[in-house]
C-alpha cells in the first residue's frame, strides 16, 4: 500500500457513521452539511439531528463562535428543524436559536447557565401567547440556574 491516499468520501457509510458518532452532533452538522449529497444524507440522519447541544465548554477559549452560530441560524436549523427532538441551550444563544425557526417535534428543552434573574425574565419579557405556543409540545422543560454566569 505504498503511497495510498484515502479520503473521507472513500469510506463506506458504516465506517463513517462509526467515526462521526464519536463527535458532537453540532460539530458533525456544521462541518459536513453542504459538502456533498452523500454526506448531507448521512449527517441529516436522526442520529445527528435528534439531540443538539449549543453550549460552550466551561473555559472561554473554546466558545462557540459567532460565524458557527450564524451558519446554524440561517442554514442548518431551518433545514433540520423538523428532526430536532431535544435542545440543550445556554443563555448566550438561546433566544436566537429558539426564534430562528419552529421545531414541530421538539419535546425537550434544557436551558443552561441562566442566572435566576434571566430565568425570571424569560417568562416576563416575552408575550405569554408566544411562550405557550412554542412550549405546546414540550414534555420536559429544564432550567439550570448558575448565579456565577456573566452574560
Amino acid at each position: 500500500m505504498e503511497n495510498s491516499f484515502i479520503q473521507l468520501n472513500d469510506l463506506p457509510d458504516e465506517i463513517l457513521l462509526i467515526i462521526l458518532k464519536k463527535l458532537p452532533n453540532t460539530d458533525v452538522l456544521y462541518s459536513l452539511l453542504g459538502v456533498n449529497k452523500r454526506l448531507d444524507t448521512i449527517v441529516q440522519d436522526s442520529i445527528f439531528t435528534r439531540f443538539l447541544t449549543f453550549m460552550a465548554p466551561s473555559h472561554d477559549l473554546d466558545r462557540i463562535t459567532e460565524p458557527i452560530l450564524s451558519r446554524f441560524y440561517f442554514e442548518i436549523l431551518p433545514k433540520i428543524c423538523h428532526k430536532i427532538l431535544w435542545l440543550n441551550l445556554e443563555s448566550v444563544s438561546m433566544d436566537r436559536i429558539l426564534l430562528v425557526t419552529t421545531y414541530p417535534n421538539l419535546y425537550g428543552l434544557a436551558l443552561h447557565k441562566l442566572t435566576s434573574e434571566r430565568a425570571r425574565d424569560l417568562f416576563t419579557e416575552f408575550d405569554l401567547k408566544q411562550i405557550f405556543f412554542f412550549f405546546d409540545k414540550i414534555l420536559l422543560f429544564l432550567i439550570f440556574i448558575d448565579e456565577y454566569v456573566f452574560e
